[in-house]
Parts: structure tokens; sequence; C-alpha cells
């Protein structure tokens, strides 16, 4: 047993604190980055913000709405070989949409069913576990590199900066990062296990960086300052799983309920994900996490613009006139308080 005594911060833990900045509005700040891959010769360009790979958020309808501002998508795993080719088929070169897929056999010969379709339409693959410690995930990610060579590798969750480094030199251009911060994960509830997801950033984005990989902040922010504050961490990219549900593109149930119209999310992990794609819980684990209703935010439009908007007045306080500047120009100071909610949160 061994205890460590430093302090760990998540997003409620600090603010950014503003700095001189000759930058006159925010229409000024360019959110787009260009990013070469430490293996794959794919190189992106645009805003790397990304809807998770949840059956409420990684569709191919969020896809769409979210590639017009040049955000991407990791789709979740359950569709359909036939759709997954369909989908494919009609992108641009210019798509980042991400194909997601465990470590199974099953999905592994889906991917292959994919791919043998549409040989030239996935450049950018998910490769996604909860417990991204294990040697088995560690040896599919340099087998699948193997295998794949050009293909842009985002793999994870881990959250420690040596974990960072062995999947990167197992054959990942990206290390996702987070273990428990989600919205509808009960991972630390049910297991103890887990990290403040700033700290995690931090640390992980240190080490990747020292390698020439990347990392994406996945989890723990429920508003648009939460995702500055990951970008002045040194995410290179960060994930969101409750901040694009409850809309339209979302998919998922819609229930009424008092003449309102309610939107059910719920991880992957959780007993209705299980019970819906895994025939339920199985007897040698437990759920790990849940379900909620959100009342149905309509379309996405406008969460993207709040989402944009958030991240371009934080780049204006710190004087960042490119996204890319932003970690440098963050200055995290601890706080004891967010917001004055003496009227009620919103």
């Amino acid at each position: 047993m061994h205890i460590d005594n430093e302090i760990k911060l998540d997003f409620k833990d600090v603010l950014i604190r503003p700095k001189r900045s000759t930058l006159s509005s925010r229409s000024s700040v360019d959110l787009v980055r260009p990013f070469k891959f430490l293996h794959s010769k794919t190189e992106y360009a645009g805003i790397p913000i990304i809807a998770a790979n949840m059956d409420t958020t990684g569709t191919f309808s969020m896809a769409e709405a979210l590639g017009k501002h040049q955000l991407s998508v990791a789709l979740h795993k359950h569709y359909d070989a036939k759709d997954y080719v369909e989908f494919f088929s009609k992108l641009t070169n210019k798509s980042t949409a991400f194909y997601s897929l465990g470590i199974g056999s099953a999905d592994m010969k889906k991917f292959e069913e994919v791919m043998k379709a549409a040989p030239d339409a996935i450049k950018y693959v998910c490769i996604d576990v909860a417990n991204g410690y294990t040697e088995t995930f560690v040896s599919f990610v340099s087998s699948f590199r193997k295998s794949f060579p050009n293909m842009v590798i985002m793999a994870g969750n881990v959250v420690t900066g040596d974990m960072t480094e062995e999947l990167l030199l197992a054959g990942a251009d990206i290390v996702k990062v987070g273990i428990g911060p989600g919205s509808v994960c009960t991972t630390r509830k049910m297991t103890g296990v887990g990290y403040p997801q700033l700290s995690a950033t931090i640390e992980c984005a240190d080490a990747a960086h020292g390698l020439g990989g990347l990392i994406c902040a996945d989890g723990g922010c429920t508003r648009p300052g939460d995702i500055a504050k990951a970008f002045g961490a040194g995410a290179d990219f960060v994930m969101l799983g409750g901040m694009f549900a409850g809309h339209d593109e979302s998919g998922g149930e819609v229930l009424e309920k008092d003449g309102k119209k309610y939107r059910a999310f719920y991880g992957m992990s959780s007993k209705s994900a299980m019970d819906k794609y895994a025939g339920g819980v199985a007897h040698y684990r437990a759920a790990e996490g849940k379900t909620v209703l959100l009342e149905d935010r309509g379309p996405v439009e406008g969460t993207i613009q709040d989402i944009l908007g958030g991240v371009r007045s934080a780049c204006t306080y710190v004087g960042a006139r490119r996204l890319k500047e932003l970690t440098k120009r963050t200055t995290f100071v601890r706080v004891t308080q967010q917001l004055n909610e003496v009227f009620g949160k919103s």
C-alpha cells in the first residue's frame, strides 16, 4: 500500500487567471488545430472536440451536425456493419469521424468486414476499453498498428503518465484519458478507482508530448468553461458525452412526462446498456454506469455555439489568438467556489 499525498485537482477546483490580451474580439480566435500524428501519415485539421462513442451521443446524425463545424464524433460500436459501410462510403477524405471498437474478436471481425467493403473510407479509429492498464489491451493496440500502419489510432482509457507512454510506444497516436469522471459513469463509486480529471490531463499530456504523442481528455466537462480548462491543461482533444446528450441528433429513447419530452442517457457500462447489447449484466461483474432522463434539448446547433463561443472567450481572456496557444497562456488558480448560485443553478 502507498499513499500519494500530493493534491490532485478536478475542473471544479480551479479557474483560469486572466492575462493582458491584444485581442479585440472573440472572432479573432482560431480554434482549428492542425496535427501530425506520431505513427499515422494522416494529417488532421479541425476543432479538436469529439462527441463520445456512446449510443446516445456518438450517432451518425451527430457526426453530420458536428462535421459542419469541423468537430468530430467517435461513433458508437453498436451499429451493424452495413450501416457503417453506408456511412463511411459517402464521406469525403476530410471526415474525422472515428470508428470505435473494443478488443473482442466480434469487434475485430466487424471492423474487417467494414474495411473490406469501404477500404479507404476509415482513417480514424478509437480502440476503447474501460481499463486501459491490461497487457491484453496494450498487445491489441500493438497488433492493430502493425495491421493498419496508416490508421490514426486513439486508445484508452488511462489516467497516468506511465501508461500513456506505453500506449504511444505500442502504436497509439492519441491516448484517451479519464477513469470515472463521466456524468453517467459510476466506476469510482463501484470500484473506488479513479483520478481527478484535471490532474490526469496535465500529467498525461506531459508524458505524451515528451514522446511526440497526443491525448484526448475524456469526461468530466459539464460546461464550456471546463472544456477551456481541459485545453489549458494540455489536452489536444476533448471528448464530451453529457454535453452532447439529449439533443435531436443524440438518438435514444424519447419519453413524455407531464407534457414534457425527455431522452434517456446512460453509461455504456450501465445495466441499461448491457441489457440492450449483452443480454444483461454478467454474473461476474457489476454495472458501472447509471441511466438518467434529460429534458429534450432540441437541435445540437445551440450547444455547439455555446461551446465554441465559451472556448473562444476563454482564449480572449488570456490573450491566446489560436487554440494551440491556450495551454501556454494558462495559469490555474485554486478556488473554493466556482459560481455565485444565490438564484439557483443554471
